[in-house]
């Protein structure tokens, strides 16, 4: 017996030391699933930042800011098709999040990451704090992706 809890400790022990195999984040009500950040060309003033949020309360909540010390800001963007011209506009009312739904920063709507502090490479890691109206501050860790054909985005011009 005495070997079996000396055994179920260990793996505890072991399970909470390595890395995590998801890469998500919940607090209150709000479940935040793979922050990500595609890489960048060098000297790209700007990055994108996308994730899903799942609110799994019975209250709509609201993402109204994100935060990071790693850009010199982080708006919140919606893509929109306007006679055949894509336009990124902020997002000043940011995110609803209905209660039991969940919503995508994707290619429609994303993170914009203005000024980076340094040039983030495919493996570092972003640290933001995503703002909530109801949920309040989740810290989480935007993992850097390599890019992927036609994902995100262009950015050309911003944060300039």
């Amino acid at each position: 017996m005495i070997m079996k809890i000396a055994l179920g400790l260990a793996l505890i022990g072991i399970l909470a030391a390595s890395p995590a195999v998801a890469h998500d984040f919940t607090q209150v009500s709000i479940y935040l699933d793979h922050p990500m950040i595609e890489e960048a060309p060098p000297n790209a003033p700007v990055l994108g930042g996308y994730l899903s949020i799942q609110n799994m309360g019975d209250v709509d909540d609201r993402l109204i800011a994100i935060e990071s010390p790693a850009a010199e800001k982080v708006e919140m963007h919606r893509s929109t098709v306007t006679d055949g011209i894509a336009r990124m506009q902020p997002m000043a009312e940011g995110l609803l999040v209905p209660a039991g739904q969940t919503v995508w920063l994707d290619d429609g709507m994303h993170a914009m990451f203005v000024k980076p502090a340094q040039r983030y490479r495919v493996g570092d890691e972003v640290p933001a704090t995503l703002v909530f109206e109801k949920a309040g501050r989740i810290d989480v860790t935007f993992k850097v992706e390599e890019r992927t054909a036609g994902a995100g985005a262009s950015h050309e011009g911003h944060g300039q």
